[in-house]
């Protein structure tokens, strides 16, 4: 609650927030945009793998102070500049520098990224929700070992997320469902970046003009996104999937308590304490009137019959029973919000959402017939999407996750809808990626069998 005048202490004290970010893309971007009105805050540098078109962004979005890639950073920081170069490593070392926000987009860079920010006594804000997804109870175990903060990024719907799961906690109701909203009708799981632009609703011309990634659109019409921030969710809260993943049931807003609820009690879930998805389409098509596309909501429960009756005279949304409300919100503005993230990590050394334990996992699933010897081309691309899979299941299969299903060969056919295992697929046991995800496996999968009995 009071973040900013902590903030404006800082600068009043000449010790700002001294921050590193790597990735200047349209994420990183947005939350650039946002330093130059935040006190309390200096950007020491930038990395990206082409400066040049990070420096094209930043007079896109109006930067003012001076970037330069001529001097080095503790020169920046002396004169209160931003160094802007490609080099991550020089960034999460030097001693200027308090917090690294990962914003690349690309698990396997922000995997190796914050593991040497962590040796280097940096805090992290993960962006990159993708690698929390694909191994997040590791990180968050090598922040803490190392006596430093990991936290998902705030204005990214998972923490939001998790900031209402915790609203309802805190004030002593318990969590009957949390999740975000989503387009979704049951074909866009094979949707590839040719039909993407169809579905989402733009041309190709308009897709164009906006420099739109069609791959990275893709990857959340397709399903994958809302299963890996669910994921996300699920290991920071403690909330579970149901066996066969998200569902995407159609629902308003004012529909939430009542179909956010287990099925014996009338609902559409699986079990209380699940995460979800709410359609803003009919399975007609039909566009639902007042829906939470873009938004995140929490499902709680009256525990006593006056905290029901409070509902009543409150005028709360509820079910028919008038036990279980919804408290949500209806938007979210992704990067232009990450510095909550970072105030609450420098400041109060808490997290914006961080991993408590292995709950749930992304899962590689073909979205056609795929032949032996073809190529995997990850999240969003034309072969895989992501599935949400409990992580007792996924660890009992030998799922492949859909972090390591990029630009690796196919051993064996696969049908349309099946999900991948480590077994189909040629997989270079040396490789970072694989032997982090490894040790997550080993290290947390005993805990996620016995959580699961």
């Amino acid at each position: 609650m009071n973040l900013h005048s902590m903030l404006q202490r800082r600068a009043a004290e000449g010790r700002p927030l001294r921050i590193g970010v790597i990735g200047a893309g349209k994420f990183g971007s947005m939350y650039l945009s946002q330093i130059p009105t935040t006190p309390g805050i200096h950007l020491v540098g930038i990395a990206d793998l082409s400066p040049t078109r990070a420096k094209e962004n930043l007079a896109r979005l109006g930067w003012k102070p001076d970037v330069t890639g001529a001097i080095s950073l503790a020169e920046a920081r002396k004169h209160g500049n931003t160094h802007l170069g490609d080099d991550w490593r020089a960034l999460v070392s030097h001693p200027e520098i308090d917090i690294i926000v990962e914003a690349t987009g690309d698990p396997i860079a922000a995997v190796e990224h914050a593991l040497e920010a962590f040796r280097n006594g940096k805090h992290v804000v993960m962006v990159t929700v993708e690698a929390d997804a694909f191994c997040g109870p590791l990180l968050a175990k090598r922040a803490a070992d190392a006596g430093v903060v990991y936290s998902l990024a705030y204005g990214d719907q998972p923490a939001l997320i998790c900031e209402l799961v915790d609203w309802a906690r805190a004030s002593g109701f318990s969590v009957t469902a949390a999740g975000r909203g989503h387009k979704w009708l049951p074909h866009y799981a094979q949707s590839t970046p040719e039909t993407v632009w169809q579905h989402w609703g733009l041309n190709e011309e308009q897709a164009r003009r906006g420099g739109l990634n069609p791959k990275m659109f893709n990857s959340f019409l397709d399903g994958s996104k809302p299963a890996i921030e669910s994921t996300a969710v699920c290991n920071a809260t403690g909330l579970t999937p149901a066996p066969d993943g998200l569902a995407f049931p159609p629902c308003a807003v004012d529909e939430l308590p009542t179909v956010m609820r287990p099925r014996a009690e009338g609902g559409l879930l699986n079990h209380k304490g699940q995460v979800e998805c709410a359609s803003s389409m009919r399975l007609d098509g039909t566009p639902i009137e007042y829906e939470i596309r873009k938004g995140v909501w929490v499902v709680f429960e009256a525990s006593t019959e006056y905290q029901k009756n409070c509902f009543e005279e409150y005028m709360l949304c509820t079910d028919p029973s008038g036990r279980h409300s919804v408290m949500y919100k209806r938007w979210h503005l992704i990067g232009l919000e990450v510095g909550i993230s970072v105030a609450s990590v420098g400041l109060r050394r808490e997290p914006t959402g961080c991993a408590i334990g292995f709950h749930a996992d992304v899962i590689a699933t073909a979205k056609r017939d795929l032949a032996a010897g073809e190529m995997l081309d990850g999240e969003g691309g034309y072969t895989v999407y992501g599935k949400l899979f409990p992580a007792p299941k996924s660890l009992g299969v030998g799922a492949l996750p859909l972090g390591l299903a990029h630009n690796v060969k196919l051993l064996r056919p696969i049908k349309a809808g099946q999900s991948l295992t480590y077994a189909d697929v040629a997989i270079d046991e040396s490789l970072l990626a694989v032997r982090i995800r490894r040790e997550l496996e080993s290290g947390f999968g005993p805990a996620a069998r016995i959580a699961a009995q």
